[in-house]
């Protein structure tokens, strides 16, 4: 099965915080993507890199924060999600890598 080179570009990295990992106890993996991937190709690639069937994917952009640091202003860039629902008996560990 070859993989396309662009799945790779899709799939930024997964998301390990404790609201993903009590996620994934409802067959749901987080992970942060490009954020103009839509969602028929984020199924796509995380189906071709991963080996599993997807359920659903859900996406969500959190828009970035200004913060301050010594007085300087800095704005955090926005960063898109994808909560991918995986088909029952399927799993991924995100902790392995690719």
């Amino acid at each position: 099965m070859s993989t396309d080179p662009r799945h790779y570009d899709v799939i930024l990295g997964p998301i390990i915080t404790e609201k993903a990992t009590a996620a994934s106890e409802q067959n749901k993996v987080v992970f942060r993507v490009k954020k103009d991937a839509s969602k028929p190709q984020i199924k796509a690639a995380v189906e071709k890199l991963f080996d599993v069937k997807v359920e659903s994917v859900n996406t969500l952009v959190r828009k970035g924060k200004v913060k301050r640091f010594k007085g300087t202003v800095g704005k955090q860039s926005d960063v898109k999600k994808a909560i991918v629902t995986l088909a029952d008996g399927q799993s991924i560990d995100v902790t392995t890598g690719l």
